[in-house]
Order: structure tokens, then C-alpha cells, then sequence
């Protein structure tokens, strides 16, 4: 017997699909069901590792927790990673096959439409349930020809589809009766359906919007689901969270984030905002790196030459260089690492236009680009803490020098990956994902920190926020409506 399957598509980007998927798939494992998460097509630059090796969207690797299950490349087998404005790295069951620009996807649409819908087979045949993302919103209808990510999926599977609209947004009602105007017949007999998302307040002063859309579409309403705090403790997929990220001043530890123009893997972060003694701080374009800060943490980068030279345009290596005058402490991750470093060396193109440039000079360290990519879920040894950090490796470039040789940040099976200078004050290395484990972040913030500090269990906190979403499904969504709703 085949999996039952339902897809979740937005009005818009940003609506909530990942978390609402996420909140699904816990809903439906502790009901008893084996649950798997499918995302044709996504954009993201914030990856995880699946045990094999391969790359996919952090949304499809949240949906997973909240299944109880590991990664698989086929969760999500086509992920695209912006590189520049008009490219992106392709990459198709978690291997990297190049970089195209928006022509790429019309011309092998089928090709790779071919590919997720063998990806989704082989889900469907490991699961009870499978539950789908689209990708920001069917009424893109400029983008219909070249889609696998949402109707051009759907029709192809002939999967239902779930509609989910952001009323935290403004114009809901619009934005969902405006979809049912601008699909295609075939397409809108697809939609079994509605759901509101994010509702602060009485849920009541909406009935009538509800049925404003019921009467204007005839889709049925799977219910509002209210503003569920929880969700704030889940990793964001996309940068574009960080555009309306507020910061809670916390006092304490305060972390310096430069919000880079390719920034990736930015939710290495959230564990050590979830620490109640520490605010991270997301410096955008145009403002100086704050003088307060103990330690500025330079992220993970899809490009680091394109970076580099961003990073300078902003005038934040003149605030750096100030930052480690008075003291302060700085941390590269992955790309962020490679830019401490003096030189970074890109001969045949790998990261972008053919250059050799200076790095930051804060270690003596330096960068070659080369095609390989290495990906892989890492087990490494941290001596200058002297202690452990599961975490996992996504990048390109061999880094050398002295700091790497005589003072490795991270060891993994006989391989220096991280450099740190010799006073202690600046660190890298190529471990994301590594502030998820409890002991490392404490060894890290220690030094920060005078006193006694309460133990935070970060993974315990992304599972109670998942059953705390998950219970609030149960009690303001229609869930058997829309385990009625699946295909079977």
C-alpha cells in the first residue's frame, strides 16, 4: 500500500510552509504514523548534512526531527544555493552539479521534474504519510513554465494541496481568493483547501474572513492557527528571516553577527541565542560593527571573494581591527574562516570571478579554492578548548599556515580544520552546526561568562517547541479533515 500524501503550498514566501509541514509531521508520528518530509525544490543557502554525504534544505532536515527520522537526499532532491544575483549552485541529490542561471531551470525542467518525482517514489514506498513544501507561491505564474516546486509538481503527481495563508502579513483574504483567480482549472481543482496561519488575538474576529474566502473560492477552511511562540525556538531556513529579525537584548554575552551579502548556515547561531545570557546581534549593510560586543562572529558565506570585498565595502574591517585592539574576540566559521585568513586564492573560478585577494589578516592563514567540496557530518576535536563538537563540514578550499599547523581550532581524523592566533583571541574553522552541542557552546562561552550558569539543552528546546506547535495544531486545525484530505 502506497503512502498518503499532501502539499503544502503558500501564498507568498515566508508564510510559514516549513513550520507548518514541520508541525504536521510531529503531528502525525505521535499518532502513530511513520511520517517522511518531501520538498521538490528549494532555495536556500542554510544547509544540512544527511549521513551519506549529501546537501539538502535545513527545513526538510527540521521536518526530519520532528518525524523522528534521519536525512535523506530524496527529502528534498533538487536544492538550489544562490551564489550571485542572477546564479546558483545546483544541487541534485545532495551532490553539487554546477551553477546556472535562470534559463537552466526551463531547459532541464523535465530532466529534473524526472528526478523529484523518483525521489518522491522512493519516500512514498518508506512511509505511511509524506508530507510536501512547495517553494514561495503558485500565483508566480511568470515562473509556471520552469516550476517542479509547486503546481507543475502537483499536477505531475497529482498530489493535493493544502493553501497556507500569512494573515500576520496583511491581506490575507486577497492573497488567497487573488491564487484561485490566477491558477490554471486543472491547478485550483488541486486545492482541497485553506489554512490561516499566524492569527494573534480571538480567533473569532475572523469567521467572517473565513467565510468571506470559503464563499469566494469554495475551498474548505482546515482552520486558524494562532501565533505559537514555540516556533521561535526553530531554526529559519532563509535569510530573509533575518530582515525582520528583532533582538532581544538579553545583557550579558553580546554576539556581533555582520550579515553578509551571501550569507549561509546562519543558524549556527541559534544555540547560543537560545542561551538566556547571550544576545546575537545581526549587523545589516550600512552600520558599524558595535563597539560592546565580546566577540564578533563572522558567518558561513556562499562566496567568499564576493564576501570579502563585501565585508570591506561596509567599512567592518576597520571595526574589526578596532574590536581585537580592545580586546575583543572574534570567531570565523567556514567562509567567515577563510576571510580571517591573509589570502584567499581563486585561480580557476571556483567561488566566482578568477582572483587571488587579501583576507583580513587576523590569522595567518591562507585559502586556496578548489573545485572539490567537501561535505560531510564531522566528529572533530577542539584542542584550544580541549574538548569535542559534533557538527558537520560544507565548503570548498584547502587552508594552510602556521596558525592551522601549530594551533588547529579543529581536528578531524588527522586533518587540522580550524586555525586559532597565537594570543587566543581569534579562532576559525570549518565546523557548522557545532553551538548544537551542549558541551562545546558551554567550553566556548566559558571564558565570557563569572559565576555559576544554568545548562541549557538546545536539542531538548527544538523538540518541545515541535510537541508545542504540534499540540496547538491539534487544537485549532481540522486534522482529520486533512488526513481525509490525502491521497491514498
Amino acid at each position: 500500500m502506497t503512502a498518503r500524501t499532501l502539499m503544502f503550498q503558500g501564498t507568498g514566501s515566508d508564510v510559514g510552509k516549513s513550520v507548518i509541514v514541520a508541525g504536521l509531521c510531529r503531528v502525525f508520528t505521535r499518532r502513530g504514523h511513520r511520517v517522511l518530509p518531501f520538498k521538490p525544490q528549494n532555495m536556500s543557502n542554510n544547509a544540512a548534512v544527511t549521513p551519506d554525504g549529501g546537501e539538502i534544505g535545513r527545513a526538510q532536515a527540521l521536518q526530519a526531527i520532528a518525524c523522528g527520522v534521519d536525512l535523506s537526499v530524496h527529502m528534498n532532491p533538487v536544492l538550489l544555493k544562490p551564489q550571485s544575483d542572477v546564479g546558483a549552485q545546483v544541487v541534485v541529490r545532495g551532490k553539487a552539479t554546477g551553477t546556472a542561471g535562470a534559463s537552466y531551470y526551463r531547459e532541464h525542467r523535465q530532466t529534473l521534474l524526472n528526478t523529484v518525482i523518483e525521489s518522491f517514489e522512493i519516500l512514498k514506498a518508506q512511509a505511511d504519510i509524506v508530507l510536501v513544501e512547495g517553494a514561495g507561491s503558485p500565483a508566480e505564474i511568470n515562473l509556471r513554465a520552469g516550476d517542479i516546486a509547486n503546481m507543475g509538481f502537483a499536477t505531475a503527481t497529482q498530489t493535493p494541496v493544502v493553501l497556507i495563508g500569512d494573515i500576520d502579513r496583511g491581506g490575507v483574504i486577497a492573497s488567497i481568493v487573488g491564487t484561485h483567480g490566477l491558477l490554471q482549472d486543472n491547478e485550483r481543482d488541486l486545492i482541497c483547501g485553506f489554512l490561516i496561519n499566524k492569527f494573534r488575538g480571538d480567533l473569532s474576529l475572523f469567521d467572517d474572513g473565513v467565510k468571506a474566502i470559503v464563499d469566494r473560492t469554495s475551498w474548505k477552511s482546515f482552520g486558524v492557527l494562532p501565533h505559537v511562540p514555540a516556533v521561535r525556538s526553530l531554526p529559519a531556513e532563509d535569510a530573509v528571516a533575518l530582515d525582520h529579525a528583532q533582538d532581544t537584548a538579553k545583557g550579558g554575552i553580546l554576539i556581533a553577527v555582520p550579515m553578509l551579502s551571501r550569507i549561509a548556515n546562519f543558524d549556527d547561531v541559534d544555540p547560543l541565542q537560545a542561551e538566556a545570557d547571550v544576545t546575537v546581534q545581526f549587523i545589516p549593510p550600512g552600520q558599524p560593527l558595535p563597539g560592546d560586543a565580546q566577540l564578533v562572529l563572522i558567518p558561513g558565506t556562499k562566496s567568499t571573494t564576493a564576501d570579502m570585498a563585501f565585508f570591506r565595502a561596509q567599512g567592518w574591517d576597520i571595526d574589526l581591527a578596532a574590536h581585537h585592539r580592545r580586546g575583543g574576540r572574534i570567531l570565523g566559521i567556514c567562509g567567515g574562516y577563510q576571510m580571517l585568513g591573509s589570502k584567499i586564492d581563486d585561480p580557476d573560478g571556483v567561488d566566482g570571478p578568477a582572483q587571488c585577494m587579501d583576507g583580513l589578516g587576523m590569522l595567518n592563514i591562507a585559502t586556496l579554492m578548489t573545485p572539490d567540496k567537501t561535505v560531510r557530518r564531522t566528529q572533530a576535536q577542539c584542542p584550544t578548548l580541549g574538548c569535542s563538537a559534533t557538527g558537520y563540514e560544507i565548503h570548498v578550499g584547502d587552508t594552510t599556515g602556521v596558525d592551522v599547523e601549530e594551533r588547529p581550532f579543529f581536528q578531524v581524523d588527522g586533518r587540522n580544520i580550524g586555525a586559532t592566533s597565537p594570543d587566543g583571541s581569534v579562532m576559525g574553522g570549518y565546523v557548522h552546526g557545532m553551538f548544537e552541542d551542549d558541551t562545546f557552546r558551554a567550553s566556548f562561552l566559558a571564558p565570557f561568562r563569572s559565576g555559576e550558569h544554568r545548562e541549557m539543552h538546545y536539542g531538548n528546546r527544538v523538540t518541545e517547541a515541535l510537541d508545542d506547535l504540534a499540540e496547538a495544531m491539534e487544537q485549532h486545525l481540522d486534522v482529520e479533515a486533512l488526513w481525509e484530505s490525502m491521497s491514498n
